[in-house]
C-alpha cells in the first residue's frame, strides 16, 4: 500500500505536500506541455501586484556557493493580464492554485483580493509581506501595517490567506503569533535571505541592487530552525521553504513543523526534481513503514 502524502491545510486538501515556490515555476502555465504539473501538490505562483511591474535593472541573478542571490524586484504582469493569460490555464489543470499578492498599500491589495474572489480556480492567497528586492523594507517589518494589511485582507477575501514572512527579523516566533492574531489562515516560512556577492574582476556588485535574495541549499538549517520555532508557538499551518533539493529535506521540514513545502532553486534546476521528491517521499515513508506524512509532522519536537 501507497503511503498517504495527502495534507490539508487551511481549509485546502493537498495529494501531495509538494508544491511550487512563489517566482520559480513562472506564473505555473509556462511548463504545462512538457511538465506533469499535475502530479504536484500544488502551485504558488509568480507574485503579482495591482499594475504590471518591470522590476530591477539587470543584473539580478548571481550564483554563490551552494545557492542564488536574485534581486528580480517582483517583475509581473499585473493581475488583470494574469486573470485574463495564465489563469485561464491554471483552473483547468485540477490542483490547488495559490496566488501570491503583493502591494504597496492596504487598498492595493483589497483590489486585487477583490479581483481574485471571483475567479473559479484559486485555492488560497498567499501575502507576499517579505520581498527583500524593493529597496524598502518588507512590510513584515512594520508591525502596523502589517497588521492592517493582514485584518483588512481576511475582512475581504472569500479564500484562505497565508502570509510569507521573512527570516530577517528580530524574533519570527513573535512575528508569527502577531500574523496568527491578525486573523491570517497560515504562514509562509520563510522568503530568501538578505545577502550580496562582489565581482573580484571588476570589484563592483554583481547585483544591480548591491543586495539581494540569498535561496538554496545553503540556507536549509536556517529556515529549518525557523520553522520549527514558530510552530511551537501558533495553532495555524505552516508552510515551509527554504534550501530543499531533495525528499529528506522535505521530511526534516515536516518533523520541524510544516504540513506542506514549497521547492524553488531546485526548481529553477530542473522542474522534474519536484517529481523526484515526490517518488523519494513515498520510498522514505516505507522504508521506515510510516503510513502517513501527516502523523510525523512536528514530530521533532516530541522526541528530544
Amino acid at each position: 500500500m501507497k503511503p498517504d502524502l495527502s495534507m490539508d491545510f487551511a481549509g485546502v486538501h493537498f495529494k501531495n505536500p509538494v508544491l511550487t515556490a512563489s517566482g520559480t515555476f513562472g506564473y505555473g502555465d509556462e511548463l504545462l506541455d512538457v511538465f506533469p504539473v499535475n502530479k504536484l501538490g500544488g502551485i504558488i505562483t509568480k507574485t503579482v501586484t495591482l499594475n504590471p511591474c518591470n522590476g530591477n535593472e539587470q543584473p539580478r541573478i548571481a550564483e554563490v556557493t551552494a545557492g542564488l542571490l536574485n534581486s528580480i524586484g517582483l517583475q509581473n504582469i499585473g493581475i488583470e493580464n494574469f486573470i485574463s493569460q495564465p489563469m485561464k490555464k491554471l483552473k483547468k489543470i485540477g490542483i490547488p492554485i495559490i496566488v501570491s499578492i503583493s502591494g504597496s498599500t492596504v487598498e492595493e491589495y483589497i483590489k486585487i483580493i477583490e479581483i481574485l474572489n471571483v475567479q473559479v480556480g484559486v485555492s488560497m492567497i498567499e501575502l507576499n509581506l517579505s520581498c527583500p528586492n524593493l529597496n524598502k523594507i518588507p512590510i513584515c517589518n512594520d508591525i502596523v501595517l502589517m497588521k492592517n494589511i493582514i485584518i483588512n485582507a481576511k475582512k475581504n477575501s472569500n479564500l484562505p490567506i497565508i502570509v510569507k514572512l521573512s527570516p530577517m527579523v528580530t524574533d519570527i516566533s513573535e512575528i508569527a503569533v502577531i500574523v496568527q492574531n491578525a486573523g491570517a489562515d497560515g504562514i509562509t516560512i520563510a522568503n530568501t535571505y538578505p545577502a550580496m556577492a562582489i565581482n573580484i574582476r571588476t570589484f563592483k556588485p554583481k547585483l544591480s541592487t548591491v543586495k539581494g535574495g540569498m535561496s538554496g541549499p545553503c540556507i536549509k538549517p536556517l529556515s529549518i530552525r525557523c520553522v520549527y520555532d514558530v510552530y511551537k508557538v501558533i495553532n495555524i499551518p505552516i508552510l515551509g521553504c527554504g534550501g530543499i533539493m531533495e525528499g529528506p529535506d522535505v521530511v526534516e521540514f515536516i518533523l520541524a513543523g510544516a504540513k506542506v513545502v514549497s521547492i524553488g532553486s531546485a526548481c529553477l534546476i530542473s522542474p522534474f526534481n519536484l517529481i523526484n521528491i515526490v517518488k523519494e517521499l513515498e520510498n522514505i515513508l516505507k522504508k521506515q513503514n510510516i503510513k502517513s506524512l501527516n502523523s510525523i509532522v512536528g514530530k521533532a519536537h516530541t522526541i528530544q
